[in-house]
């Protein structure tokens, strides 16, 4: 999570840090890496007010901004409150 962190930084603000969830291209603007976050890589953790993703290390990232793919830039919980998630939904896969 912490090396996520610091490409998202890094590359920001371009040429932008990017994944993909369901095939298409997810930018991620900022992110926060957090401990004890369990789970597969890429695998979401959605909350009311926040999302996080599982980086496979017992570590995650708390994402702030984020942008999909044809829309303007929004925090990552807005984002998530648009979406139908499937029990089978990942970053990157």
């Amino acid at each position: 999570a912490v090396e996520i962190d610091r490409v998202i930084r890094g590359c920001s603000p371009a040429p932008g840090a990017w994944t993909t969830f369901r095939g298409d291209r997810f930018k991620i603007n900022s992110g926060k890496p957090m401990d004890n976050c369990e789970g597969v890589p890429g695998e979401l953790t959605i909350t009311k007010r926040s999302v996080t993703v599982a980086a496979g290390d017992g570590t995650g990232l708390l994402l702030g901004q984020v942008q999909a793919q044809g829309k303007k830039p929004m925090n990552a919980a807005d984002w998530a409150r648009g979406v139908n998630f499937a029990p089978s939904d990942r970053l990157g896969g």
